[in-house]
């Protein structure tokens, strides 16, 4: 945590993206993203179906039926990408992602990598992992800064400090 207990830049808009994927309507996995520049939001955006058509909540998940694994035949899967929503929101408002950094909570999958290369997505943080090694390359090869930032370790992390400090100001005493 920054001086004086507030939270510093990244962990804010990871705790924000983190509270955007309340919003997903996945039953496989909840992911929220938020597109940043010069600290300022520019997008946010969830996974789940397209506007105006029923979600996986009302209608079941065909990729859990046919028991396919996180990460394979993305192209039956009903719902839309967080970072993909993002992408799609700043378009229909006008923004230009070129130079923005997006935090969000899973690591991108190939399809979405793709695209943020193409927006100009200039750094990415994450969370939490995602299998997908062509996702990782084609972000290498293409000069995409990618940090990870764990949100709940950090937060435990911080805890663990917090009482250290309030262990020695209270001379070691509980």
């Amino acid at each position: 945590m920054a001086q004086g207990g507030r939270a510093g830049w990244p962990k804010y808009f990871m705790d924000i993206a983190y509270l955007v994927a309340e919003r997903s309507t996945c039953l496989r996995r909840r992911v929220g993203a938020v597109a940043v520049f010069e600290r300022r939001i520019l997008a946010t955006g969830y996974n789940g179906a397209p506007s105006g058509v029923p979600h996986c909540l009302e209608v079941g998940c065909l990729r859990s039926t046919l028991g396919i694994p996180s990460g394979q035949r993305h192209e039956i899967c009903r719902g839309i990408h967080a970072e993909q929503n993002v992408i799609i929101q700043a378009a229909v408002h006008g923004i230009s992602l070129r130079g923005a950094e997006l935090f969000c909570t899973t690591y991108p999958c190939f399809i979405c990598a793709k695209m943020l290369i193409n927006c100009g997505v200039k750094k990415i943080w994450v969370s939490e992992n995602y299998p997908d090694e062509l996702s990782r390359s084609m972000l290498s090869e293409a000069g995409v800064e990618v940090i990870h930032l764990p949100h709940e370790q950090e937060d435990a992390a911080q805890n663990a400090a917090m009482e250290a400090v309030r262990d020695e100001s209270e001379g070691g005493r509980s």
